[in-house]
């Protein structure tokens, strides 16, 4: 990528209101929910292959990861390598905490993914901002509770801390009204998913996380036939499943709504979730498309 001036959002925000949600008159909210790697923004951060044979690493970046994950092992270029789940020295080290010590916080030392995304923010706006990054701002700005689901494995509060960087660079005009923070490889998350045995995949936890937000939010803010519920994410795998959890989520709550938004290839394509799946394409691409992710009255099937 090639550096060059970086110009924040903040300007966005001074030209417009925060909006109240569309059905707070009627006890309902809108919660969104968000992947973050290729989807909120684009990282850097590799995962690392290792040849079978002699151990060599390839470095891969995360959407093409996303992409080739089936053939790893399995044929064409991709044939002669292996995935390896050691937390410090395998495939996704990256993508989890490493040990900083007081002496090296003292220094400024960080975390990867904070590293990683401060390093992102210094190249222009679209270099790294990913297919829902509107949509994470409107959600942002007009202070919808959000969750932030993703296959990384870092402490919440790592997370937090990397995004708290949209705020001081001034992309964001404030940290976001979290409703839950699930980086569903970080081994505590995995056993407050129900995962005690670490034996479920990304996708398997994603489900369960989605489920345990939707819970919080009813927790939280009660009941309501209006509640709205969108998830987007990258990954083809788990649009899959996702669409599969929202699809009994409908059958638990029936007259709440639930939205799939999938940005894979960089695409944004909204999908409102039925009790027989994810069935209502309602629209996709553009930025007027994000900001009324959940503005679909007219499609209800």
């Amino acid at each position: 990528m090639t550096k060059g001036p970086n110009k924040g959002q903040l300007e966005l925000g001074i030209q417009r209101a925060p909006e109240k949600d569309r059905n707070h008159h009627l006890g309902g909210r809108s919660f969104y929910f968000f992947d973050f790697d290729d989807n909120i923004a684009f990282l850097s951060t590799p995962l690392i292959l290792f040849h079978k044979t002699t151990g060599q690493e390839l470095r891969v970046g995360s959407g093409e990861y996303a992409k080739v994950h089936p053939l790893i092992g399995q044929s064409g270029p991709y044939l002669d390598y292996e995935i390896r789940l050691d937390d410090e020295t395998g495939t996704y080290r990256n993508f989890r905490d490493r040990h900083i010590d007081e002496v090296q916080k003292l220094e400024g030392k960080k975390q990867i993914f904070v590293e990683d995304l401060a390093e992102a923010l210094g190249f222009p706006d679209f270099q790294w901002k990913g297919p829902s990054w509107q949509c994470f701002y409107h959600a942002t700005f007009n202070r919808r509770p959000i969750s932030v689901i993703t296959a990384r494995g870092h402490h919440p509060e790592t997370l937090r801390e990397g995004i708290q960087l949209f705020v001081n660079k001034q992309f964001l005009p404030h940290e976001p009204n979290y409703l839950s923070l699930f980086p569903v490889n970080h081994k505590p998350t995995r056993h407050i998913l129900g995962d005690v045995n670490l034996t479920m995949s990304a996708a398997e936890l994603k489900q369960k996380a989605i489920r345990a937000s939707v819970e919080k939010a009813l927790e939280i803010y009660g009941p309501s036939a209006h509640h709205r519920f969108g998830m987007s994410d990258d990954d083809p795998k788990n649009i899959q499943l996702i669409a599969e959890e929202m699809t009994r989520l409908k059958t638990d709550y029936p007259e709440m709504s639930f939205f799939l938004i999938a940005t894979h290839d960089g695409n944004f394509v909204k999908h409102e979730i039925t009790k027989q799946g994810a069935e209502s394409k309602v629209g996709e691409g553009s930025l007027a498309n994000q900001l009324k992710l959940f503005d679909v009255d007219r499609h209800k099937s």
